[in-house]
């Protein structure tokens, strides 16, 4: 079979974003690759088919064998091709967010131009005629009557006189293809050519071609923001992603400079702009409707022409069966504004998400009076779906954060890169040092200890003495599982480990301690805390709940009991690294990294009353990994709890080793801000995305060695820094550009200082 024809059908399959679009895209794929490998299995069948006219019998053999072997991969890969690989991505029923788990998106832009790509037409009539005419040789050269006829001919009987009726060659076609059947389907067919070509419109055709020119995957490069544009003359395939032999046609298309400078430099506008233009139709650009350059003008909902209609207009409009759809915007933000329409409601009202951020923007601005306050914040080519409901209300936009990769890390065998997102220069080439550094030491060991996350709520009993009672009752066994039943029934991954009871006077905080699967767990724990209080009111009527949280869990607050008791996934990993790459790759010596440990992390953390925080930087890492995997980003409180600890090592003592424990690191890979695009592609870089279900919790405990193992790689590399002096040099080089700085102070100077 043919792996290129087959590759390209499957891109089209595998393009499909739902089950109902699979045989669509195989059936369009097959319309474009079809009409070509049927003309080309025609040709190919027609020449290989003279060799069995030579009359060497081998020959003959081969070529009937080869044409045979041509016309089963033709009917293979129309037929059979197609129905099996239908099959195949039926059976994967899998769903990941929303999309098939064969789903690749990155094939639409191949399917665009496949698509496009049109067969060249000269070759295309150079086969049909070169058909034609081996159909012709074939057709007289295995004709029986001439076979016949030759072989009188060889025997002597060559005169005309001997054979006075001979037909001619044409004559003996025409009895041969003169029958009633052949006439009647030469007719139809004949019929049918001249239907086709005559009769038979090709508007509709036109039309169809028209609208696809006119769809936006095909639309010419144009950004329409509120900065000033600049009209630029270019081809119509420098603006596309069309391949070379498409055909060229001068467009005029609006190219706007970047919203933000595009290197280290101020000024030069005009190169910027010139720079984005010229690379606009490289392969690695994005696609140009996921730009978020594109804003307020990419909407356009509403009809300024028309007049608004009065409030109580609207009022009805918004109770028919249009709803806020068929309000315009300014009466909408009317509406808005006299609280007749919820503001956090916008979505709902709307029946528009996208719409709903747009108009809650232009609010927000009309109501702050600081005019066009969010130019700068995007807002657009964004899923608020996803975002409704789940992890964030009254929407305006998102904020975009760099998303840096260091590594690889060799961690328990296996090679990763880790992604982080920071707006803090250096930490993730910093971060990128350690790893190397501990890649080429035989990697990082890892173990996860201890898997349980806590809630504690609080109680408040009569005396003090029927709260001492109540913490001997949950200490007991037999009553434990009574309030463990309770709390396992509430969810499926949900399971209780053990109850810690504290009391000071008459107030009782139960600690609950279960795990949670690959969920990191706060709405589990509170789900079944809240069943389990519930049956122990059922037993001690006297017990009054106070709070489901009492701050003895503790949840994102510094806390002792986190630091002793652990939270989350309590890890530890360690590594052995060599004289030799501790000064070669971090460019200092054994000796001092000891050395720095023991009077900052040590000395100097407990000068600090530090609790859990004897590290140089655990929460840098913690942070940024949190922010690029959807993690809740305030839970690092807790999440970076850390002691380093640096020795020498090895059989000479010359050696480094280092090891990172972490007792409370709270994470997750299903639920929160997991699910979002960006950061579920991130967990599924690091192969955490979404839950085990061959084992529940594998996933999670996964992500918290990573973190864990990554805070030992930035560990390294700072104390390494900060042993030779490197810091400050590096952060001045690496940290201190002069567009950071020129646009710090520009907003603060006015305008004719800021021009001297």
């Amino acid at each position: 079979m043919d792996i290129t024809n087959a590759g390209l059908l499957a891109q089209f399959a595998l393009s499909s974003s739902t089950q109902e679009e699979v045989r669509e895209n195989i059936a369009q794929g097959m319309s474009i690759i079809g009409p070509t490998i049927t003309l080309d299995t025609i040709v190919k069948t027609l020449v290989i088919g003279v060799g069995t006219l030579s009359g060497v019998r081998r020959l003959e053999e081969l070529c009937r064998f080869a044409c045979m072997s041509a016309v089963i991969n033709y009917f293979m890969f129309m037929l059979f091709f197609p129905a099996c690989l239908a099959l195949i991505l039926e059976l994967s029923r899998d769903q990941d967010e929303g999309r098939p788990v064969w789903y690749f998106s990155t094939l639409s832009r191949i399917l665009q131009q496949e698509e496009e790509q049109k067969p060249n037409p000269v070759l295309q009539r150079v086969k049909l005629i070169m058909s034609a005419g081996l159909l012709l040789v074939h057709a007289h050269s295995r004709y029986p009557v001439l076979i016949a006829g030759r072989a009188l001919q060889q025997a002597g009987k060559s005169t005309l006189a001997d054979f006075p009726n001979q037909p001619s060659n044409w004559d003996l076609y025409m009895q041969k293809f003169g029958s009633a059947e052949q006439m009647v389907l030469v007719t139809l067919a004949c019929t049918f050519a001249i239907l086709y070509h005559y009769f038979i419109s090709h508007e509709d055709l036109e039309e169809h071609l028209a609208a696809a020119n006119a769809s936006p995957s095909r639309r010419p490069l144009s950004y329409r923001t509120n900065y000033t544009s600049q009209t630029v003359q270019t081809s119509s395939h420098e603006g596309s992603l069309r391949p070379q032999n498409a055909v060229q046609e001068s467009a005029s298309q609006t190219i706007l400079p970047k919203p933000y400078p595009v290197s280290f430099t101020v000024g030069g506008g005009e190169i910027a702009s010139k720079k984005f233009v010229e690379t606009a139709d490289k392969v690695i650009q994005t696609k140009i409707e996921s730009n978020w350059a594109e804003q307020e003008s990419e909407i356009q909902i509403s009809e300024p022409s028309k007049e608004l209609r009065s409030i109580e207009e609207c009022k009805e409009v918004l109770k028919s069966e249009a709803g806020g759809a068929g309000l315009l915007d300014e009466e909408v933000i009317m509406l808005a504004e006299r609280k007749i329409i919820p503001v956090h409601a916008l979505e709902t009202v709307l029946q528009n998400h996208k719409r709903g951020v747009f108009l809650r923007r232009k609010l927000i601005s009309k109501l702050a009076k600081q005019g066009c306050v969010f130019d700068s914040l995007p807002y657009s080519s964004y899923d608020y779906k996803m975002v409704m409901g789940s992890c964030c209300e009254n929407v305006i936009g998102y904020v975009p954060i760099p998303v840096g990769i260091a590594g690889p890390l060799l961690l328990d065998e296996e090679l990763l890169y880790i992604p982080m997102a920071t707006t803090e220069g250096c930490l993730v080439a910093s971060t990128n040092r350690g790893c190397r550094a501990l890649t080429l030491s035989g990697g990082v060991r890892s173990s996860l200890l201890s898997d349980g996350m806590t809630r504690a709520p609080v109680v408040r009993l009569p005396t003090e003495r029927e709260a001492g009672k109540i913490k001997l009752w949950v200490e007991r066994k037999e009553n434990f599982e009574i309030l463990k039943t309770a709390f396992d029934s509430t969810s499926r991954f949900a399971r209780l480990q053990n109850i810690e009871v504290q009391t000071a006077g008459p107030l009782a905080y139960l600690r609950f301690k279960a795990t949670t699967g690959d969920a990191m767990g706060m709405n589990m724990l509170s789900k079944g805390v809240d069943e389990a209080l519930n049956k122990l009111c059922e037993i001690f009527s006297e017990v009054k709940v106070l709070s489901l949280s009492g701050n003895y869990c503790t949840d994102k607050k510094p806390a002792a009991v986190n630091w002793i008791r652990g939270r989350g996934k309590e890890v530890v990993c360690g590594a052995q690294i060599p004289e030799k790459i501790v000064k070669e790759v971090l460019k200092t010596n054994v000796h001092a990294l000891v050395n720095l440990n023991i009077t900052k992390n040590y000395i100097g953390s407990a000068m600090a009353g530090s609790v859990g925080g004897f590290n140089a930087q655990a929460a840098n890492i913690v942070t940024a990994i949190y922010l690029a995997t959807g993690q809740d980003p305030a839970q690092n409180v807790t999440s970076s709890n850390c002691i380093t600890q640096l020795e020498v090592a090895g059989a000479d003592e010359k050696d480094l080793y280092i090891s990172c424990t972490m007792p409370s690191i709270e994470v997750g890979t299903v639920g929160g801000g997991t699910f979002l695009p960006a950061q579920s592609s991130c967990l599924e870089l690091l192969g955490v995305k979404g839950s085990c279900d061959e084992s529940p919790g594998r996933n999670a405990g996964k992500l918290a060695r990573i973190v864990c193992a990554t805070v030992l790689a930035g560990e390294l590399s700072l104390l390494a820094a900060l042993a030779e002096g490197h810091l400050v040099r590096s952060h001045m080089t690496h940290n201190r550009s002069s567009v950071n700085m020129v646009s710090s102070s520009s907003s603060n100077k006015p305008l004719e200082k800021q021009n001297t």
